[in-house]
Parts: C-alpha cells; sequence; structure tokens
C-alpha cells in the first residue's frame, strides 16, 4: 500500500503530522477520522508538490462574484465531509471556477496548505475575495475541529447575503430602466431633432418663447461638445467612487442617507439586517463577541454604523453588555434589534435569536424596497411627462404662433 506524509488537525484544534499507509486519500481520511483527527493535507512517500506558474492577479482586474463564492463554500463543505484533503479540494474546486482570478487564487491557496500553512492563513492573503469574516470563522474551524459546520454556517450566511441583495437590486431594476431610457432618449432627441426645428424657425425669422431659446440653446451646446456627455457620466462615476473610498467622503455621504426621509429607514433596516446576520454567524461558529463585532464593523459600509459598532466592542471589552452598549445608537438601530439582544444575553441563546431577527429584517427590507419601486414608478411618470410636455409645449409654442400669423 502507499505511504502518506500527512499534517491533521485534532478536535480540540492540536495538529499532529505523521506518515501512514492507506490504500487511498479517502482511507487515510478514515483512519484519522476514528482516531479523532481531520485531515488537512496529504503527500504520497515519493511525490513532490506540483510547481505553478502564478502570479497574483490585480484586483482591479476580474471579479469574484459572491454566487461563485457560495458555489465554492458549499462544494467545499461536501469535500471535506467526504474526507478529501483540502490541497486536493481546493485543486478540483479551481477547475470548476469560472473566474480565471479566483481559479489563480485556489491553486495558489493549495500550494501553501500542502507547505504546510494554515488554511485560515491561506485565504487571509486575498482579503478581495475572503472577507475577513470569512478567514475568521475558518481559523475558529480550524482550532476547534469544528470545519464542516463553520463551512455550513459560511454557506447560509452568503446564500442569506445573495438573496438580500438580489431582492434589493430586482426591486430597483425597472425604475433604473426607465431613467436611462428618459435620459437617452432625452439626448437624442435634443441632438437630432430640436437642431432641425430650430433650423425651421431661423429660416422664418420668428420670435422665440424663452422656453423655446433655452431648449433650442441647450440642444445646440449638446450637439457641439456631444463627446463631453459620456465624459462627464465618467467623471461623475469616478468622483463618487473616489468619494466613497475616502473615510471623509463615506462618513458625510453614510450620515447624509441617514436624514433623507423615504431612504433612511430602508438604510437603517438594511444595516441592521447584515449586523445581525453576520454576528448570528460569527457567535454561532465560535468567534468571540469583542472579536466578532470588531469583524462586523469592517463588514459594513457606512461609517455611521462601523463606528457604532467599534464603539460598542470597545465597551464589551469592558465589561457592558452588547445591549447596554448599543443602546446609545438607537437613532441608527432599531429599539427591536437592542431587546432581541438583550433577550439574546439573558437566555444565553444570542445567536438563534438574532438569526430569527435577521429573517425578520430581511424581509421588511425586501417589502420596503418593492413598496419603494412602487412609489418610484408613478413619480418617475409624472417626471417624465412633466419634461414631454416642456419639450411639446417649447416646441410647437412658435409653430402656434406661425399657424395664427398665417390664418
Amino acid at each position: 500500500m502507499p505511504t502518506y506524509y500527512y499534517n491533521a488537525r485534532s478536535l480540540a484544534g492540536e495538529p499532529k503530522k505523521g506518515v501512514l499507509e492507506a490504500k487511498n486519500e479517502h482511507e487515510l481520511a478514515r483512519i484519522l477520522r476514528q482516531q479523532g483527527y481531520l485531515l488537512i493535507s496529504v503527500r504520497l512517500e515519493g511525490e513532490t508538490s506540483l510547481k505553478r506558474k502564478f502570479t497574483i492577479p490585480l484586483p482591479f482586474f476580474g471579479r469574484v462574484s459572491l454566487s461563485e463564492k457560495i458555489f465554492f463554500t458549499r462544494n467545499l463543505r461536501v469535500m471535506v465531509t467526504a474526507g478529501i484533503s483540502l490541497p486536493r479540494a481546493m485543486r478540483v474546486l479551481a477547475s470548476q471556477a469560472r473566474s480565471k482570478k479566483f481559479k489563480g487564487v485556489l491553486l495558489s491557496i493549495a500550494d501553501e496548505i500542502t507547505k504546510g500553512y494554515n488554511f485560515s492563513d491561506c485565504i487571509a492573503k486575498y482579503p478581495g475575495i475572503f472577507p475577513e469574516i470569512f478567514a475568521s470563522m475558518i481559523k475558529v474551524g480550524e482550532e476547534s475541529g469544528t470545519m464542516e459546520e463553520v463551512l455550513d454556517v459560511l454557506t447560509r450566511q452568503m446564500e442569506r447575503d445573495h438573496d438580500l441583495r438580489t431582492k434589493i437590486q430586482g426591486a430597483m431594476i425597472y425604475p433604473a430602466v426607465i431613467l436611462f431610457v428618459m435620459v437617452v432618449i432625452g439626448i437624442l432627441m435634443m441632438i437630432l431633432v430640436v437642431p432641425k426645428l430650430a433650423q425651421t424657425f431661423s429660416d422664418l425669422n420668428i420670435e422665440l418663447p424663452i422656453t423655446t431659446k433655452i431648449v433650442i440653446g441647450s440642444a445646440n451646446l449638446m450637439k457641439k461638445f456631444w463627446y463631453l456627455i459620456p465624459a462627464i457620466f465618467i467623471g461623475l462615476f469616478v468622483l463618487l467612487r473616489f468619494v466613497s473610498n475616502t473615510k471623509t467622503g463615506r462618513f458625510i455621504t453614510g450620515s447624509m442617507v441617514l436624514r433623507i426621509p423615504i431612504i433612511s429607514p430602508l438604510i437603517k433596516k438594511t444595516n441592521a439586517a447584515y449586523t445581525v446576520r453576520s454576528l448570528s454567524s460569527l457567535i454561532d461558529a465560535g468567534v468571540p463577541i469583542v472579536k466578532s463585532l470588531e469583524i462586523v464593523a469592517g463588514i459594513l459600509k457606512n461609517r455611521s454604523y462601523k463606528n457604532a459598532i467599534l464603539d460598542a466592542a470597545e465597551q464589551v471589552k469592558k465589561g457592558a453588555k452588547l445591549n447596554e452598549a448599543l443602546k446609545k445608537y438607537s437613532n441608527i438601530y432599531p429599539a427591536l434589534v437592542i431587546q432581541m439582544i438583550e433577550i439574546g444575553e439573558e437566555t444565553g441563546d444570542t445567536s438563534n435569536i438574532l438569526e430569527k431577527l435577521a429573517d425578520f429584517f430581511e424581509e421588511e427590507v425586501s417589502n420596503a424596497f418593492k413598496n419603494l419601486s412602487s412609489i418610484v414608478e408613478p413619480a418617475l411618470m409624472i417626471v417624465i411627462g412633466a419634461a414631454v410636455a416642456f419639450f411639446a409645449v417649447s416646441m410647437l409654442q412658435p409653430i402656434y404662433s406661425i399657424v395664427s400669423a398665417i390664418q
């Protein structure tokens, strides 16, 4: 029988290295599991690790979708449960990856694990793909020997996250499409139609109303400097991205959206959902409460919520209860969140209570965005109607004046 060099970890988190004879890797994993160990990596006697040409891909080129990471985590859990070693599982999953960037990262991680590095340390090198919550929970799974359970919790966490994002995006697609079409048609009308009408009015030498002059003047500018239109849109997009990537910009924009009447309740419910869902998953995986709060703060995008959670982590570190630490942030966190956390702390069942609370808020967010969509649609119709009416009146007024003069 072949001889294998292996790295394993006990259920208590103690590492173990050794040599065993087994028919194959599955048999080796089964033997170690019977002894209370989880197979981490394996190398056949006489086999050298494969050298792969690999360069770390730049973060701006290529993108790993959330759905692909869910597929990876779900199948990694299945392979770990089946006793397949991590390096082999990573290589198999790399061969199924759609993203070239993700494929390269998985192959690199597989090689590093084969060299003896911990899985959690390897994935922590790629924060652009694996967020801190992922690396921290994997580390807990390695140390406690509960990798299967941790991967299951991570899969559910990401599936819920994906479901919430999909609902939000789905609710906003129709208004966004209507707005985009309206802008495109408006630009085309101003560039192609209005100049021809303006030439006709000029040939007839008639006095134009002020609204008509405004429309014609705008159309002439757009026709003359049409190439600036995409440049302006791109410039605005780059400016917004730049502002959103600065600490001050994130704080200002985050504070502003919390003061907009219709948007504010949606932002609060969305951040509450992300907070309690992530906190529930981390606590369920066995991450200490202070570390969990610090990780959740890293996940939240809104600076006001990030600061609130970081401050709460400091208060908890000093001995305060989480619900007490969050009470002074009742202006951004609904009272229900604070009350349910208090119940969870009293009963010792915080994880389950937060999970049910996350389900509630995610449903609330979904319904709120659907309602917002139903409000935005008629509002857009009114705006479009007003724009069409202004354009029609501005262009028809001179024509009506000509017809009246002829009669």
